[in-house]
């Protein structure tokens, strides 16, 4: 029974992979986070502290990257919700926990690699 759900969540993950990169291309960009929170969105939503999403200048709402602080090694996945931030050389605003999971608790060198866009669940538009 177990080897069965190992073998529906390993294709789970793969058709979500397959999904993600067709959706938009992989790219890579770098430079620095930012933290925020509290604030309404671009999109209507609230950047709650706790939510794994971000801000960025030109990605479609509902994209998600990874982000990855390129001192600390560390990464995480946020989801593009909000437009920003509007001052040189950072690439990404993030809620407090995704700046945390990366090491992060102000401005951070970080790597951003594209992932895709899936369908956001409806009736969860907060929880990120």
């Amino acid at each position: 029974m177990k080897f069965r759900g190992t073998l529906i969540y390993g294709g789970f993950i793969l058709n979500l992979a397959i999904f993600c990169s067709a959706s938009l291309p992989a790219r890579a960009e770098s430079g620095i986070a930012s933290v925020y929170s509290g604030e309404k969105t671009a999109n209507g939503e609230y950047a709650h502290a706790t939510a794994f999403t971000a801000a960025h200048r030109t990605l479609p709402f509902g994209t998600f990257v990874e982000v990855t602080n390129t001192r600390t090694k560390r990464s995480v996945i946020v989801r593009i919700n909000d437009r920003g931030p509007y001052i040189a050389g950072r690439v990404i605003d993030l809620t407090p926990a995704g700046a945390k999971a990366i090491g992060s608790d102000g401005l951070a060198p970080v790597a951003l690699t594209v992932l895709g866009k899936m369908a956001h669940r409806t009736g969860r538009s907060d929880k990120g």
